[in-house]
C-alpha cells in the first residue's frame, strides 16, 4: 500500500497537506468500500428511493414527448450530485474505521454535526453544477435537432443516430458533459469527506480537493472513469444495480480521502 508524499501547503499551515497515490490505493479504497458495504448494506437504504424514482422517470417519459432529450442529461447529471447523497455513507465509513458505532442512525449525523454548514455549501454548490449541466444540454439540443418538436422515442433514436445533427449533438453533449464530470470529481474528491471528518470550511475543503486532484491528475482521472464505468454498470439494466453500486463507492470514496489527506 504506497502511500504519501506530502506536500506543505502554500500558506502555510492553513490548508491540510496532501499525498501522491498509486493504483494501489484505488484498488484498496474499492476492496475497503466493499468491506464496508458487507458489514453495512446500503441498499437496504437505497431501494425504496432509486426504483420510485425510476418509476416516475419513465412514467414522465411515457407521456411527456418534451422530456425525451432530457432523461439521458438529467440521469448522467445525477452523478455531479452523488458525492452530497454520499456523506451518510462516509460518516459511517469513518466510525467502522476508529471502531465506533456504526449503526444506522449515525447516517443523518453529518446533517447535525458541527460540519453541516460546509457541507450544505459544498451541495448548494454541486447543485449549481447540476442545474448548468442541464441547461447546457438543453441548449445543445436546441442547436441540433430540437428544431424537429417533440419527437416519439422511435423518431427521437433515428434522428440521434442517423442524422448530422443527431451526432453534432452527441459530439458537443460528450464534451460538455466531460467538462462538467471533470470540475465536479476536482471539487470533490475530498471535500465532502473532508467536512465530514473535520471541522473545516467548504472554501478549505474545495481548496485541499483541489490540490489533491492537481498533485494527482492521473489517478484522480483513473478514478473518475472508475466511478464511471460502474455507475454504468450499476444502471443497466433499469437500475438494479445501482443500490450496490452507489454506497460502494460511498464507502470507497471515503478511503481514498484517507489516503489522499493525510490525517
Amino acid at each position: 500500500m504506497a502511500h504519501v508524499q506530502a506536500f506543505d501547503a502554500p500558506l502555510g499551515n492553513v490548508l491540510p497537506r496532501v499525498g501522491r497515490i498509486g493504483r494501489a490505493d484505488l484498488n484498496w479504497a474499492l476492496s475497503e468500500g466493499w468491506k464496508d458495504f458487507r458489514a453495512r448494506r446500503g441498499d437496504v437504504l437505497l431501494l425504496p428511493l432509486i426504483y420510485p424514482l425510476a418509476g416516475f422517470a419513465a412514467a414522465v417519459l411515457a407521456f411527456n414527448k418534451s422530456f425525451l432529450p432530457m432523461l439521458f442529461p438529467a440521469v448522467a447529471g445525477l452523478s455531479i450530485l452523488g458525492p452530497a447523497v454520499a456523506a451518510g455513507f462516509y460518516e459511517l465509513a469513518r466510525r467502522r474505521e476508529a471502531g465506533l458505532d456504526s449503526n444506522w442512525a449515525h447516517f443523518v449525523d453529518p446533517l447535525r454535526g458541527r460540519g453541516r454548514g460546509a457541507l450544505a455549501g459544498l451541495t448548494l454548490g454541486l447543485l449549481v453544477l447540476f442545474v448548468a449541466w442541464l441547461g447546457a444540454a438543453s441548449l445543445i439540443f436546441h442547436a441540433t435537432i430540437g428544431a424537429l418538436g417533440p419527437l416519439t422515442l422511435s423518431e427521437f433514436v433515428r434522428q440521434l443516430l442517423t442524422t448530422p445533427g443527431g451526432w453534432t449533438m452527441i459530439a458537443l453533449g460528450n464534451l460538455v458533459g466531460f467538462a462538467f464530470a471533470a470540475a465536479t470529481l476536482a471539487l470533490s474528491l475530498v471535500s465532502f469527506p473532508m467536512v465530514v471528518d473535520r471541522p473545516v470550511g467548504a472554501a478549505t475543503a474545495i481548496a485541499t480537493s483541489l490540490r489533491a486532484a492537481a498533485h494527482n491528475p492521473t489517478m484522480t482521472a483513473l478514478w473518475g472513469l472508475t466511478v464511471a464505468a460502474l455507475l454504468l454498470a450499476g444502471c443497466l439494466p433499469l437500475f438494479l444495480g445501482l443500490p450496490i453500486i452507489l454506497p460502494v463507492l460511498g464507502y470507497a470514496t471515503w478511503h481514498l480521502y484517507t489516503r489522499l489527506v493525510p490525517r
